[in-house]
């Protein structure tokens, strides 16, 4: 009788340490979205929330001195791109070589204009003006940047260097929105639009000028 009841509660406890550890092993792996609190966000750009995008946009200034220079610089580089192309045309209508080259450019900017992140990017954009109050100024934002990089974050302009969906120039002057300028849409996008506030007061500003100057 003591034999059988010790087989018993033996068998009794092995059961009981094992439903303790599928129990412990099912709590490791479960996510952490089964319980409270939000869902793991995407390791991609899916990964900037509201409050983000806020921070952002709070930690983004630029006084008009500052964005007169880079337009500045912008409008020297819009008129020296001007130049060359003009001389490349020229050169083309007599030199198979300078043809050649003139194509090749044209061909860098119509690949340029197919970006796989603008719709991202625009989603963002559209979001981050809207926060500054500038909801009636999107068409604008979005044709300006349309045209300046297609809303690509890695669009480099080949002859002056301007980078990025606002096109900073010097590039490195994203850096003031943040040390992921590289990389990061909504910090690009946060300091386009403290240039934009600073120099033009809003896109549809921006906007107009650029439809006058084709630079901005």
């Amino acid at each position: 009788m003591r034999r059988a009841w010790r087989v018993l509660t033996h068998n009794v406890t092995i059961t009981v340490v094992g439903i303790a550890a599928m129990l412990g092993a099912m709590v490791w792996v479960i996510p952490k979205w089964m319980g409270p609190g939000e869902p793991p966000q995407a390791a991609d750009g899916g990964a900037y929330s509201t409050n983000d995008m806020l921070a952002k946009l709070s930690s983004s200034s630029m006084d008009p001195v500052a964005a007169g220079v880079i337009a500045q610089a912008k409008k020297n580089a819009y008129e020296q791109q001007q130049r060359e192309l003009k001389a490349l045309r020229e050169k083309a209508k007599r030199d198979a070589k300078a043809r050649a080259q003139l194509k090749l450019q044209q061909e860098r900017e119509r690949l340029a204009k197919s970006n796989p992140s603008a719709k991202q990017n625009k989603a963002w954009g559209r979001k981050m003006s809207a926060m500054k109050g500038w909801g009636r100024c999107w068409d604008s934002l979005e044709t300006l940047w349309e045209h300046e990089s297609s809303w690509d974050e890695h669009a480099t302009n080949p002859s002056s260097g301007a980078y990025g969906i606002p096109q900073a120039l010097p590039p490195d002057k994203l850096a003031d929105a943040g040390p992921d300028w590289k990389t990061s849409s909504p910090t690009q996008i946060a300091w386009g639009l403290a240039y934009i506030k600073a120099r033009y007061h809003d896109p549809c500003g921006a906007w107009s000028w650029w439809s006058a100057h084709h630079w901005y």
